[in-house]
């Protein structure tokens, strides 16, 4: 599977679908990437619907830490992201998402794309939506 091959920018959003077999580490990868070429074309906001990859199983409370911290790296504070998941992924206190919010990436995990995209379309509650190009620039400056 090539990086992109299930990325495309619908309006003014990003979708990504990646399918396929993969380790935690690659999928979360994928999602990664998504993320970061969603804020490299200017986009607010992404859509991300893991249903279709395999091969993992649920993620630990480590693994969610290590991995919501590269998607906040890979967002820079510009992209809100939408993540549609398998319940059996889902962790019922939502640990990823809290750990999002408390390093500045704004997300959510839902199972639907109905859900998703209702939430995407909805306010932003102060995260991305509120970022001005001089706060993105410090973010980068230090190293986030």
């Amino acid at each position: 599977m090539s990086d992109f091959e299930y990325f495309s920018v619908i309006g003014d959003r990003a979708e990504f679908r990646p399918r396929g077999e993969v380790s935690l580490a690659q999928g979360t990868g994928l999602i990664k990437k998504a993320i970061a070429r969603t804020r490299e074309l200017g986009l607010r906001n992404l859509l991300v619907n893991a249903t279709q990859l395999t091969g993992f199983a649920s993620p630990s409370l480590a693994s969610r830490f290590h991995f919501v911290h590269e998607w906040a790296d890979a967002a820079k504070g510009a992209v809100r992201v939408a993540c549609v998941s398998r319940p059996e992924l889902i962790d019922p206190r939502k640990f990823g998402v809290l750990v999002a919010s408390n390093i500045g990436l704004q997300g959510d995990v839902f199972l639907t794309e109905e859900e998703a995209i209702q939430w995407l379309d909805g306010p932003s509650d102060g995260g991305p939506d509120e970022v001005t190009p001089e706060a993105a620039d410090l973010w980068s400056r230090a190293g986030k």
